[in-house]
């Protein structure tokens, strides 16, 4: 499309705000011997996904919330939101990103119940929508949304797989956060054979949406600080791989709006009691498991 230099900016400016638009850049151009300067929009239209999409679970996430669905939308679309019994209102600014015709889909719980318990919800949904696959990120801006694209290239390459996020700590991260996962992730490992899952707790992931409905649907745990621990072993065990790509994780302050729902007692003793269940639960199909972990580590290196 190409504007007269008296109206490129406001042109320019409201397509970006349109956001069904990517990719933009302005080319100058001078129209012959009467030295116009005419400039040139270049841009290219998203199409949403009919097979793909991104679910954030959010509850009490403030400002950051609406921070990121933004980027979350330009990067892909649809975009799910699961408001899990919020009060905090953080859900009203969400309007101003437009709704289902700008590929924004937005979820109320009325009460509280946990994150595995909306991204249920959203899976449900995504499945009689006819979706096959969905990443979950968190609503508080710890997850790169700038490594959406590059997931769900991986996941339409690999649609057998579950794609994890391998979280990569910048130096001002929380050494609790960075050390205290250990723990769990042997046990993840443990409970898997060492079949490849890089990390238990890190909540960017891509998961297939009717295995993780079957699982989610057949078992009473996985609802909250669980959630993504028990379903990446139960996929594990259903014979889904998984395959493991870096991203960076960012912690804020509570002057940058950073939001924690983390309790350290309670979400680490229900971390250990599911733990245990797991572990009981392997005992009788260990030579099973141990087949998949085989499987898994032989078909590792796909991309």
């Amino acid at each position: 499309m190409i504007f007269n230099d008296g109206c490129v900016q406001e042109e320019y400016q409201k397509m970006k705000a349109d956001g069904r638009w990517l990719n933009f850049s302005l080319e100058k151009r001078n129209s012959g011997k009467h030295a116009v300067v005419r400039w040139k929009i270049i841009f290219t239209i998203m199409t949403p996904s009919q097979t793909h999409l991104v679910i954030i679970p959010s509850y009490n996430a403030g400002a950051k919330l609406f921070e990121t669905v933004k980027q979350a939308m330009a990067s892909w679309r649809p975009v799910w939101v699961v408001i899990d019994g919020s009060t905090d209102d953080s859900a009203a600014a969400l309007a101003e990103l437009g709704g289902l015709e700008n590929g924004l889909c937005i979820f109320f719980l009325e009460r509280n119940s946990g994150k595995g318990e909306a991204v249920l919800h959203a899976l449900v949904e995504a499945r009689r929508a006819g979706f096959t696959h969905a990443l979950v990120l968190d609503a508080d801006g710890q997850h790169s949304t700038a490594h959406i694209c590059s997931f769900m290239q991986a996941s339409q390459k690999n649609p057998g797989s579950m794609i994890l996020g391998l979280p990569q700590f910048a130096s001002d991260a929380p050494a609790l956060r960075r050390h205290g996962r250990r723990i769990g992730n042997w046990w993840a490992n443990m409970e898997t054979f060492w079949g490849g899952i890089g990390d238990s707790l890190f909540g960017f992931r891509i998961y297939p949406v009717q295995e993780s409905v079957h699982i989610l649907q057949s078992t009473r745990g996985a609802r909250r600080f669980d959630f993504d621990t028990e379903l990446a072993v139960r996929l594990f065990w259903a014979g889904v791989p998984p395959i493991n790509l870096p991203v960076p994780v960012r912690y804020f302050i509570s002057k940058e709006g950073g939001v924690s729902h983390f309790r350290y007692f309670r979400d680490n003793w229900l971390l250990i009691r599911r733990h245990t269940v797991l572990m009981l639960e392997l005992l009788p199909q260990m030579r099973r498991v141990w087949k998949l972990r085989q499987m898994a580590r032989n078909g590792r290196n796909v991309l």
